[in-house]
């Protein structure tokens, strides 16, 4: 059986692309202002153009992307408590909390992403591990989940400290982690918001400072940062026709129109791709019908650029038994779309239809029967 599958995988993996790709010709790199930049995309975590990415450099607030993906996965974003009256004492930008307000988290990540309030990523630390060394520790085993081998936090607002360092290349990798949290994507592409806090809490509008969600068609984010060690850091991430590119600069003079550059030589290079991903029918035993069909959850676009469309691979994987009833919907197994051996995207193969399970006669014959088939459904690939 094993063979089976090992067999049906392969034969499936050579030909996964329904969209072909024309070539893509050769784009001259940009030209820019910051001592470290790096596009990536989104989607495979494919480096397309990089300077001095590697490079350990202070990133003033673009620490706050690590301090709000943080508090957004603590969860509990709705309840309401009053902020540290030590941890909002901070200097630099603030969303304008003051002694004895009440807040949320929720209303923290809009204050450390909008205005970038030093105030809120310090209060948000503090609600989430105790205190700001201990949420720095949350931060770095965070990082190291991650892969982010040239980085280090000391402070969960980003203002100078010894020791507070990243490059481009894991600001970006870090980011393309933030953009999979749906509060996150919503909350950095914004504008302008109004969230409530205070004493009593009121509503209060606050305002974006990444100029570049105005400036540049598709622009869903992420954050802005400066400090007088760090000069001018920039995170930024765009969309196009399916395609997701981040961008980043530290110590960029002209950020604005760096990160316009890397973004347009980036969609330059990477295209939308239709994977197919294929059904299965499923052989169902002691059910009302002979098979069920398992289907991939949903289609899958991505952008590639020519070369990473001709490493990509799908692996199938279905265990050889679930048991009934099936219902519409439930998950029977999974794809995982690989380039070069690593995951990339995982869509879940689900039931098409309901098969009901079949009501054993009564008696001892009848228990027999439900020992023997035990309601289960045999997968086989087609």
């Amino acid at each position: 059986m094993k063979r089976l599958f090992a067999f049906i995988a392969a034969a499936l993996a050579a030909n996964i692309l329904s969209v072909p790709v024309s070539a893509v010709p050769d784009v001259t790199p940009p030209e820019l202002s910051a001592a470290s930049a790096v596009v990536i995309n989104a989607d495979t975590l494919g480096v397309l153009y990089g300077k001095g990415e590697s490079e350990r450099r202070a990133m003033a607030s673009t620490t706050k992307i690590m301090t709000a993906l943080l508090t957004l996965e603590a969860g509990d974003l709705d309840s309401r408590f009053t902020a540290d009256s030590m941890a909002i004492r901070v200097e630099g930008t603030s969303m304008g909390l003051r002694e004895g307000d009440i807040v949320t988290r929720r209303a923290l990540v809009y204050g450390m992403l909008l205005p970038s309030g030093n105030d809120a990523a310090n209060a948000a630390a503090v609600s989430v591990a105790g205190s700001i060394p201990a949420f720095a520790e949350l931060m770095n085993r965070r990082a190291a989940q991650l892969g982010m081998r040239d980085t280090h936090f000391v402070t969960p607002s980003g203002l100078d400290a010894d020791g507070h360092y990243t490059t481009a290349y894991d600001m970006a990798l870090l980011t393309a982690e933030a953009l999979k949290n749906k509060d996150f994507r919503e909350i950095c592409s914004q504008r302008s918001a109004t969230v409530e806090f205070g004493r009593p809490p009121e509503p209060r509008r606050l305002y974006n400072s990444n100029k570049l969600l105005a400036m540049y068609d598709g622009c869903i984010g992420v954050k802005t940062g400066f400090t007088d060690n760090a000069r001018r850091c920039l995170v930024s991430a765009a969309e196009r026709e399916g395609c997701t590119l981040i961008a980043v600069t530290l110590n960029a003079p002209d950020d604005w129109n760096d990160h316009k550059k890397l973004l347009d030589y980036g969609f330059e290079r990477v295209k939308p791709y239709g994977v197919r991903i294929d059904s299965y029918s499923a052989e169902v035993v002691g059910g009302t019908a002979d098979n069920v069909s398992a289907v991939p959850a949903e289609s899958v676009t991505m952008g590639l650029t020519d070369e990473e469309s001709k490493r990509l691979s799908v692996r199938y994987s279905l265990p050889e038994f679930v048991y009934a009833q099936v219902n519409a919907g439930d998950v029977l197994g999974h794809a995982e779309v690989r380039l070069d051996g690593r995951t990339v995207k995982r869509v879940p193969l689900v039931a098409y239809e309901n098969v009901d399970r079949v009501i054993p006669p009564h008696g001892p014959f009848g228990q027999f029967i439900t020992l023997f088939t035990g309601g289960a459904v045999r997968i086989r690939g087609i």
